[in-house]
């Protein structure tokens, strides 16, 4: 069989996520199922649904074509070896998507993500991990997919639009959290791949930025699934407390949500704590982040430039821009190109028609990206590796940047 030259997995995850964003701006899509359920009834119902079963199999062909393009640009090309675990991972998700649209869930604002997670946890450390699963657990690729179409929900265009407070809170936040996180880092004994991911994951936004700076040092992967891990754990409790603790001290919209988008970890938790809170606060709590997410792109270049002027190894290239280019996280300029064509090339009438769907598709690839990650975690490791050091370093600098960013918060837009 003819196989191409083998792709790095970066450009794999930008020329499928470019062309899923080109098949949804001609009209052609996948559709998830459509659930909302709050009794055994109604949701025994809506499972038949032959329209819902319909939807299944097209996402479930629609993630299949894509991995194995993939695997085919990858160079590795084994189509029998993908599916069945393809398929298992496909209805893990699915069946996370189907808790998140219960009635009570969905008040709660908890995102689809999460369950995937907490499901992939179940059956690693409860039932155990099938060994047929594992040739589809590409859960850096997933990622990498879903966010250069997360950039195309990024609109320069709204940020702006939104005034200039929230790009001054976040420059300040990233970079006054980061240098706490990688100083505290440093005192814990932490070795530089994880000090870099720690500290980035804290201060700019979550799992992206943790990506991102895995990928600019190319880190270890088994470190990256743990700080990963970390995020997820730990944004559940600040989604669910933070928003009370607003209320009870009485703040205005516009600090709580700056301060919520400034110190939750991930977009979608940040949505479902500002949505408590109301809409103004949703608002600033949204531009906030997303101006955070703006700066994965500047993050993860420094990033590069420093890590090649710091590694010490025998025999390391010396820094040059081939080694910085070589190094830069390439799907991070997917994000860029995407968010670029959607803030200021496409039709207004083709972004508008077109955000919905590329972010139902994001929220999915993302929805499979943390069903592997439960796969291959086990939930009694994540205190345990380095005698706990990395969480105990996450946890302290997530407080600081609580604190830190309610300041911030406060003196920008009381």
């Amino acid at each position: 069989m003819l196989q191409p030259r083998k792709l790095h997995e970066d450009w794999i995850a930008v020329i499928i996520a470019f062309l899923t964003i080109t098949l949804v701006v001609a009209g052609l899509k996948p559709a998830l199922p459509k659930y909302s359920w709050s009794s055994g009834g109604d949701l025994l119902a809506q499972v038949s649904d032959m329209s819902n079963l319909l939807r299944i199999c097209t996402l479930f062909l629609w993630v299949l074509g894509s991995l194995l393009l993939a695997r085919f640009l990858a160079g590795d090309f084994k189509p029998t070896a993908l599916m069945s675990g393809l398929l298992a991972i496909v209805l893990i998700s699915l069946l996370a998507q189907l808790i998140t649209t219960n009635k009570a869930i969905k008040d709660l604002g908890i995102e689809v993500v999460l369950f995937s997670l907490i499901l992939g946890l179940f059956i690693s450390n409860v039932i155990g991990l099938p060994a047929w699963i594992k040739p589809a657990l590409q859960t850096e690729l997933y990622i990498k997919i879903g966010l250069v179409l997360l950039g195309t929900n990024i609109i320069f265009g709204d940020i702006l639009q939104a005034g200039m407070l929230g790009i001054i809170q976040s420059v300040v936040v990233v970079f006054t959290v980061w240098y706490f996180s990688f100083w505290l880092c440093r005192m814990l004994g932490l070795d530089d791949e994880f000090r870099m991911m720690i500290s980035s994951a804290v201060s700019i936004c979550g799992v992206s930025a943790a990506i991102a700076t895995s990928g600019a040092i190319e880190g270890d992967n088994k470190k990256l699934s743990h700080v990963i891990s970390l995020v997820m754990i730990v944004a559940i409790p600040m989604m669910l407390f933070m928003p009370y603790i607003a209320i009870w001290a009485g703040m205005s919209p516009a600090v709580a949500g700056a301060w919520l988008g400034g110190t939750i970890d991930t977009s979608g938790a940040v949505v479902a704590a500002g949505t408590m809170l109301g809409k103004e606060a949703l608002k600033y709590a949204t531009i906030v982040k997303f101006s955070q997410n703006v700066l994965l792109g500047l993050a993860a270049f420094l990033i590069s430039l420093y890590w090649s002027y710091t590694k010490k190894k025998a025999n390391y290239e010396k820094p040059t821009l081939r080694t910085i280019w070589e190094r830069f996280p390439k799907f991070v300029l997917g994000f860029i190109v995407a968010s670029l064509l959607f803030s200021f090339v496409l039709p207004s009438t083709v972004v508008a028609d077109t955000k919905g769907a590329l972010k139902e598709i994001q929220t999915y690839w993302f929805a499979l990206a943390f069903t592997c990650i439960g796969l291959e975690t086990k939930f009694t490791d994540i205190f345990k590796v380095e005698n706990g050091k990395p969480a105990l370093a996450f946890i302290i600098a997530q407080l600081f940047n609580i604190f830190f960013t309610l300041i911030v918060a406060y003196l920008v837009f009381k």
